[in-house]
């Protein structure tokens, strides 16, 4: 609430509104009730004026309130989920992404974030206006019926507390598991999106979607479980409703006959309550949703509170060094929790140098990587570097979008003449406005590897760090492209992962691993 100015103020008008068109709609119920009644004994119709225009007035102001509060109370939440939202993204960008459940990130990121929405319109506004609602329709009806408000009471407490009450902790189990299961079902999507091709070519795509069938069934049965409880509750709702109308019409209806109430009262003590038990019937869905929401920021809450690991986003650089180096010195690097891959390592590049890093698969290469660009920190050792370092990955994502902003994910501000000489430098001569199709499927891989090559060169970087810049290219793209790499880093220090027998022998050093 902190993080909005005027929050809590913004929230009290709210609750205010929302009790106004709430009780807009009980005083209408009890105020055409009584004209009914009256109007029913023939009186001079100036005898019927104001009570005419008391239906008038409350019938349109329920719906200017209802309206306003709407605008008022969503204009709150959605400010909070922006609030929370950014801070969930500056917390994310201070750490690093690898080793997570893409899917199930997402997931807490875009749709739990939204939870505070619902918390506000849907749980803190209905329960606080509802309360003072009924606490005045209680003492209006107490005004001439004490025995009928004590029962309107009774059955409103039950009806707006005690059942929401129980059907939130009957179906709190279901309503909490939802959320997880929504995760394991947006990282399941995920992975069939990411591997349909190969899950079909191996024919192993029938065992993936049965297990994404079984997490939707298990989120169905979760969600079923919720609509049950929720069809119980209602119906336990009718039944106060029913109780509170039968009780008036008895207490209030004894009344009269004794003499002791206005007979045309008689229809406001029965009739109010109706209006009131409406107004009350949407809290069971409010209490479900304040265990869903709960669990919901719980997860984002998770995302807060982990410790960070590695440095996250990189600073930019204060400006260029005149002598860009990179050195580790007895480096230990793994993973936040495993034992170290690596012990002892050593090495430096200076400007000018290009430095292979070989050695078998799975002996820790990538760890290394990871570590020199502050991904992950260093078990023990130094890691030191002069100039800002850039990452040539080994399989560089390509946006669905054009050339030039893919290009431009190096170096935002960069012009478009800035982008058109990195194209240049990287040997691509593709028009930067053109659309490149979802995953860059509209680029061959030689294409895609320049595209990626361009980010570092627009992003002016002094250190590089290439990951099997080779892989998966032919022989002559493959030396194409490093040639190129080669032309446009002649004065840098240059970091080179890979397998491929050529491109170490163009090296000036090898560092090898295991």
């Amino acid at each position: 609430m902190d993080a909005v100015p005027r929050a809590r103020a913004q929230l009290a008008g709210s609750i205010a509104l929302a009790f106004s068109a709430t009780a807009a709609s009980v005083a209408l119920m009890a105020v055409s009730a009584w004209l009914l009644s009256f109007a029913a004994e023939h009186p001079p119709v100036l005898y019927l004026e104001a009570a005419a225009v008391g239906v008038r007035f409350f019938g349109i102001s329920r719906g200017a309130f209802r309206y306003t509060e709407r605008l008022v109370g969503h204009d709150l939440a959605l400010k909070l989920q922006s609030a929370l939202r950014l801070e969930t993204y500056s917390t994310l960008a201070r750490t690093t992404l690898l080793g997570t459940r893409r899917g199930d990130l997402l997931s807490r990121v875009i749709a739990d974030v939204e939870a505070i929405q619902d918390l506000v319109v849907r749980v803190w506004i209905p329960f606080s206006s509802s309360a003072a609602v009924l606490l005045a329709a209680t003492i209006g009806i107490g005004v001439f019926s004490p025995g009928s408000a004590l029962v309107l009471l009774a059955t409103s407490l039950a009806a707006a507390f005690l059942v929401p009450r129980i059907a939130q902790r009957a179906s709190a189990r279901a309503d909490a598991a939802a959320l997880p299961l929504r995760g394991d079902l947006a990282d399941s999507a995920r992975e069939l999106s990411r591997t349909a091709t190969d899950l079909l070519a191996y024919g192993a795509a029938t065992g993936r979607l049965a297990r994404f069938s079984d997490i939707d069934e298990k989120l169905r049965i979760a969600s079923a479980r919720s609509a049950l409880v929720r069809g119980i509750g209602s119906g336990a709702q009718v039944l106060a409703a029913g109780t509170a109308v039968i009780g008036a019409l008895v207490i209030a209806g004894h009344q009269v006959v004794s003499g002791t109430l206005n007979h045309t009262l008689l229809a406001v003590a029965v009739l109010t309550p109706l209006a009131l038990h409406e107004a009350l019937s949407t809290l069971i869905l409010s209490a479900q949703t304040r265990t869903r929401a709960g669990a919901a920021l719980q997860r984002v809450e998770e995302i807060l509170a982990a410790p960070p690991i590695g440095a996250g986003d990189l600073s930019d650089a204060a400006g260029p060094v005149p002598d860009p180096s990179l050195a580790v010195e007895d480096l230990s690097a793994g993973w936040p929790g495993q034992p170290p891959v690596v012990a002892g390592l050593s090495f430096t590049v200076a400007a000018g140098e290009k430095v292979a890093l070989v050695g078998p698969s799975g002996v820790g290469k990538t760890t290394v990587a990871a570590t020199v660009l502050g991904l992950i920190p260093a078990e023990a050792g130094r890691v030191a570097v002069a100039g800002r370092i850039g990452y040539l990955a080994q399989d560089a994502h390509i946006f669905t979008t054009t050339i030039e902003e893919n290009v431009r994910i190096g170096n935002r501000d960069a012009s478009a003449s800035e982008v058109v000489d990195a194209l240049d430098r990287a040997g691509l001569r593709l028009d930067p406005k053109r659309i490149v199709g979802e995953g860059g499927e509209a680029l061959s891989g030689g294409e895609a590897r320049r595209v990626a090559l361009a980010r570092l060169l627009v992003g002016r970087y002094q250190v590089l760090l290439l990951d099997e810049p080779t892989e998966h290219l032919d022989g002559a793209t493959a030396a194409a492209l490093i040639e190129d790499i080669w032309t446009t880093s002649r004065a840098l220090p240059v970091l080179v992962i890979t397998h491929d027998p050529a491109l170490v022998g163009r090296c000036d050093r090898v560092v090898t691993l295991g």
